[in-house]
C-alpha cells in the first residue's frame, strides 16, 4: 500500500485529506502531518477580531476528526523535508516515509521584514486565530479610548481581501457604537490602486471599492510602502517609478497590516537555504501545470505555499493572492493526478486557477469572479451589496459544516459558479 503524506492541515491540506481518502481509500495510507491539534477557518478570523464569532466557532479539533474517518494524524509538526529519501524530518524526531508527499502549509507570516510589524510589536493581525483573539482584546481597549485608526497590507503582502474587510466591518462596527465620528481611518496598501487586489483588478473593483471608500470615509495611500510601525503611528514611504514621492507619518490607536508571506521553514535545507529545485527565492513551491514539482517527481503542492507570479511590476512589490476556490482546484487535481500514478497512468489534472472571493464588510459587501483568475480572462465580474454579507455567511456554515463532516464535496464556491451559469468549474469536472 502506497504511502501519502499531507503537510499542512488547513484550507488546502484538510480537503487535500478528504480527497485522498475518498479517491484512495483501499490503495494508500494516508497521513496529515501538522504543528497543531486545530484547524480554524481563516475566512472568518476578521468577524473573530470584532467579535462577531467566537474562536471556537471557526474550530475543529483535528485528532478527533481524523480518527473518526480512518486518517492518520501527526500534530508534532515537520522541521525538514528530506525529497532525496522520501521522508520528512518532524519535530519530534521521528521520519515519517512517504512514496508522495503533498505541501500544503501555507506560508510564513514574514513580520520581521518591517521593523515594528506584526502582534507581538506594534501592529495587530488577523491571519491566524489566536492572533484574532489578541486584536479583540485590542479591540476593546481601543473602543473606550478611540483615535486614528491604519489598516491594509504591507510591501510583498498576496492577501488583501481581509484587509478590505477588517477596514470595513471595523467602519460598520465603529458606527453602531456611535463612536465613528472619533476614528479617521487610512488604508495603506501595496497595491497600485485600490482594488488592484494583487490580480490587476477583477471586473469593477477599482471603481467600486474607492467609491465604497469615499461613502464611508475612509482614506488611502497606494503604492506605500510601510517603512516602520510605531506605538502610535506608521511611517509609510508613497512611492512611483522615480522612487520616493512622499513620506507619510500617519497617526494610528490601533494598526493592523497584513504582512508578507514567505515559505515555512521546513522547506530549507541543513544550511538554512532554501531546498534546491523545491522552491522560488522566496520560499513557495515550484508547480508546473499538474501541481507537481519539477525537480521531485513525487512531491505536490496546493494553497498559498505555491509559487506564482506576480501579475504585473509595480513602484511597490505585490503578490498575488490564491483564493479559496483556486485551492479547491488545485487539491482536486493532485488528488486524481496521485490516483493516476498508483494506477500505472500519467498526470492529466489541470487546476482551473479560477477564483471566487467574497468580501464582507458587515452590512454590505464586494464579490468577485475571475476566470481564470490571471488575466486576460473569460469572466471578469465583479458586483457589491448586502447579499455579499449573506453569502459569506453561507459560505462559512457551509464549509464547517464540511470539514467537521470530513466532506469531500465541492464547497460553497461552486454552487455560487453554478448559480452563475458557468460549468467545470474544478480539474474533475
Amino acid at each position: 500500500m502506497k504511502k501519502i503524506v499531507v503537510i499542512g492541515a488547513g484550507i488546502g491540506g484538510l480537503p487535500m485529506a478528504f480527497e485522498l481518502r475518498d479517491l484512495l481509500r483501499d490503495k494508500a495510507e494516508i497521513t496529515i502531518v501538522s504543528d497543531s491539534e486545530w484547524f480554524h477557518f481563516v475566512p472568518s478570523n476578521p468577524w473573530v477580531a470584532l467579535r462577531w464569532r467566537e474562536p471556537d466557532d471557526i474550530k475543529v479539533h483535528l485528532p478527533t476528526l481524523f480518527k473518526r474517518l480512518g486518517v492518520g494524524f501527526n500534530a508534532s509538526g515537520a522541521q525538514r523535508l528530506l525529497p532525496g529519501e522520501n521522508a520528512v524530518l518532524l519535530n519530534d524526531g521521528s521520519r515519517l516515509p512517504y512514496d508522495y508527499l503533498v505541501i500544503a502549509t501555507g506560508p510564513k507570516l514574514a513580520f520581521d521584514e518591517v521593523p515594528g510589524l506584526g502582534p507581538d510589536a506594534h501592529s495587530s493581525s488577523i491571519c491566524h486565530v489566536d492572533h484574532a483573539v489578541t486584536t479583540s482584546e485590542r479591540w476593546d481597549r481601543f473602543c473606550t479610548d478611540p483615535g486614528p485608526i491604519v489598516i491594509g497590507a504591507v510591501q510583498g503582502a498576496s492577501c488583501f481581501g481581509p484587509a478590505y474587510e477588517f477596514a470595513l466591518m471595523a467602519a460598520t462596527e465603529l458606527r453602531r457604537r456611535k463612536i465613528r465620528h472619533q476614528v479617521p481611518i487610512t488604508f495603506v496598501t501595496a497595491e497600485p490602486y485600490i482594488g488592484h487586489l494583487g490580480l490587476g483588478g477583477v471586473g469593477d473593483t477599482k471603481g467600486m471599492l474607492e467609491s465604497i471608500f469615499r461613502d464611508r470615509d475612509v482614506k488611502w495611500v497606494t503604492n506605500a510602502r510601510v517603512d516602520a510601525v510605531k506605538v502610535n503611528a506608521v511611517t509609510v514611504s508613497e512611492m512611483d517609478s522615480n522612487g520616493v514621492k512622499q513620506v507619510h507619518e500617519l497617526p494610528s490607536r490601533l494598526t493592523m497590516m497584513i504582512p508578507a508571506f514567505r515559505g515555512v521553514d521546513c522547506l530549507r535545507d541543513t544550511d538554512g537555504k532554501w531546498i534546491a529545485g523545491l522552491t522560488n527565492p522566496r520560499g513557495f513551491v515550484l508547480v508546473d501545470k499538474h501541481q507537481r514539482n519539477p525537480a521531485f517527481a513525487n512531491i505536490f503542492a496546493v494553497g498559498v505555499c505555491v509559487a506564482i507570479p506576480a501579475v504585473e511590476v509595480t513602484p511597490v512589490p505585490v503578490g498575488v493572492p490564491k483564493t479559496g476556490y483556486m485551492i479547491e482546484s488545485m487539491v482536486s487535481a493532485v488528488a486524481h493526478n496521485i490516483k493516476a500514478l498508483i494506477d500505472g497512468a500519467q498526470p492529466v489534472r489541470e487546476p482551473t486557477w479560477n477564483a471566487v472571493c467574497l468580501a464582507d464588510f458587515g452590512n454590505s459587501g464586494v464579490a468577485f469572479v475571475a476566470l481564470p483568475q490571471i488575466p486576460p480572462r473569460n469572466v471578469n465580474w465583479s458586483g457589491q451589496g448586502y447579499w455579499v454579507h449573506l453569502a459569506k455567511i453561507a459560505f462559512e456554515k457551509y464549509f464547517m459544516h464540511k470539514v467537521r463532516h470530513g466532506s469531500s464535496e465541492p464547497g460553497y464556491e461552486r454552487i455560487v459558479m453554478k448559480a452563475l451559469g458557468i460549468e467545470r468549474l474544478r480539474a474533475g469536472g
